[in-house]
């Protein structure tokens, strides 16, 4: 009986020590995203027009590969704010697209941690977006940053408030190089 009882405690309480050994992988710092960037925003469902939009672009399988990438993701709130005609051309002018959808995209993982320490990050269009912490809120050009550190497998998202365009002057010359 004596075997027994010691035996049952031994398998209580290596399965309370796996519990929590299982809590601490999941909330520590060393947790791992399991799913990508596409993946996390569809999940979190207030992403669905730049779903919409990126699949349009055809940049779903760029932003589901290996990256990293940071992504500033405007809500369907933010998309909102654009006039509903301006959206739609957008949306069928797939170069135009892809410039503004591309400009909302840094190379590699920069979290809040970082961001508050520049002033600017060069984006995958190929032109730098503008950070400023305005009492205590993080700006990227005119949108406010709503939350962050939103961890994928690729990368990291932080959401902002409004979709950001890509300068006109300097995506031009850009596209004449």
């Amino acid at each position: 009986m004596k075997v027994l009882k010691s035996t049952a405690l031994h398998v209580t309480l290596a399965s309370l020590l796996l519990v929590g050994a299982i809590q601490v992988s999941i909330s520590g710092d060393n947790y791992k995203a399991k799913k990508d960037i596409i993946d996390t925003a569809v999940e979190a469902g207030q992403f669905k027009t730049l779903a919409t939009a990126l699949t349009e672009a055809g940049l779903i399988e760029t932003l589901k590969g290996k990256g990293p990438f940071t992504v500033f993701a405007p809500t369907d709130g933010a998309f909102a704010k654009i006039p509903k005609e301006t959206l739609n051309n957008l949306l069928k002018n797939k170069e135009q697209l892809t410039k503004v959808l591309l400009y909302h995209v840094v190379p590699g993982k920069v979290t809040a941690e970082q961001v508050v320490k520049v002033d600017g990050a060069k984006t995958a269009e190929g032109t730098s977006v503008k950070i400023a912490v305005k009492d205590g809120t993080v700006m990227v050009d005119n949108a406010k940053v709503v939350k962050t550190d939103i961890m994928a497998s690729n990368g990291v998202i932080h959401v902002i408030d409004a979709v950001i365009m890509p300068p006109v002057g300097q995506t031009m010359k850009k596209s004449k190089q």
